[in-house]
């Protein structure tokens, strides 16, 4: 009896010993499809190219100009915000009054000081004039716009 019991044990520790090493495989190959599966995951990320460089240049580009509405109904202010150049842009229904005129062609930064938003503008009571800010350097300037030439400037504020 005692040799039936030390086999019947025997046996049983090497039937545990099957059965622990059927759930190791099992999680062994549960672990390596996990990983090949996630590898092809990985591998289609695209990486950074020049065609996404480019692209996120356009949209940089973008914002190099902004338009301000003025309270006239047909214009507005366009702003080159990388250097302070102004139009002053007017729209109309018919052909003969659609305009774009120069306000300011003289660039207030240059070279590698020309950043996107660097310049903006602030209306002030009087319709015709706004405030022009260097966000960089705290420098304003007066923007007066009109339909007349000889009336339109811009005046640095000191």
């Amino acid at each position: 009896m005692h040799y039936t019991f030390v086999m019947g044990s025997r046996l049983r520790q090497i039937e545990l010993n099957v059965e622990h090493r059927f759930i190791m495989k099992m999680k062994f190959v549960i672990i390596m499809v996990f990983i090949v599966s996630n590898t092809g995951l990985f591998a289609q990320i695209p990486a950074i190219t020049p065609d996404v460089a480019q692209t996120k240049n356009k949209v940089e580009a973008a914002q190099n100009y902004q338009l301000f509405k003025t309270e006239n109904i047909w214009t507005f202010i366009k702003l080159d915000t990388r250097n302070g150049k102004m139009w002053q842009v007017q729209y109309s229904v018919g052909k003969e009054n659609r305009i774009e005129s120069v306000l300011n062609s003289v660039a207030l930064s240059s070279g590698i000081q020309e950043l996107a938003g660097r310049f903006t503008l602030y209306p002030t009571e009087n319709i015709f004039n706004f405030i022009l800010l260097d966000q960089i350097n705290g420098s304003v300037y007066q923007v007066q716009w009109s339909i007349k030439e000889e009336n339109r400037g811009v005046i640095p504020i000191n």
